[in-house]
């Protein structure tokens, strides 16, 4: 059986530098009717568990370490025995909301994770945080882009761990080269695709943010 994305939307607080913002996030998974994996466990544990009705979860994978993206996944992962995988870069980010708990493993750039007979490919992209990372999904025409690019311009980069000019650079050399119908699944708010958004890199640089 084919692979397919299912998509649910969690709500809770982003808090980071000593402010906190109430967010709705994306919450991704890519499977089949037996297997799948999470992209980003976001708020509510019992919420995502319902979604994979039962499946197998082979592993939750971190885009970043934004308490946001990270705060349901030590619940979810004790709840179904998955693994949590996050780029080491972000360490720092993740012990900042789980310091009693590491990830159980490392994502690292070009590392391909297979599910459902579909492959998954890691695009180290810092700049939202410096553990940043995009998965591609060239069999199914999509990107899962987190934090880093969304409808209309890149993420946010004026909080501690980021930094605009990388960013830009993550997303002009590992995102931009994709081909322009790959549908871009975002961390939060509404899809796009590459062939959108690659036009406006010159204006997103001059407003530098």
């Amino acid at each position: 059986m084919a692979a397919r994305i299912d998509h649910l939307v969690t709500s809770g607080t982003f808090a980071l530098d000593g402010g906190e913002w109430d967010v709705d996030n994306n919450v991704w998974i890519v499977g089949d009717d037996s297997e799948a994996v999470v992209i980003d466990a976001a708020h509510d544990a019992d919420a995502i568990r319902a979604a994979l009705g039962g499946r197998t979860l082979r592993a939750i994978i971190c885009t970043h370490a934004h308490n946001d993206h990270i705060d349901a996944a030590p619940a979810l992962a004790a709840a179904t025995g998955a693994p949590i995988l996050l780029h080491p870069d972000d360490l720092p980010l993740w012990k900042q909301t789980h310091p009693d708990r590491a990830p159980d493993g490392e994502l690292a750039d070009g590392q391909e994770l297979e599910i459902a007979g579909t492959v998954v490919t890691v695009l180290h992209t810092p700049g939202h945080a410096p553990g940043a990372v995009c998965l591609y999904a060239p069999g199914l025409a999509t990107v899962f882009t987190g934090d880093t690019l969304f409808q209309g311009g890149p993420g946010a980069t004026g909080r501690s761990f980021s930094h605009f000019p990388t960013i830009v650079d993550s997303i002009r050399d590992r995102l931009f080269t994709l081909p322009e119908a790959t549908t871009v699944r975002t961390g939060h708010g509404d899809s796009t695709t590459i062939g959108a958004e690659a036009p406006h890199l010159d204006e997103w640089i001059a407003r530098g943010h």
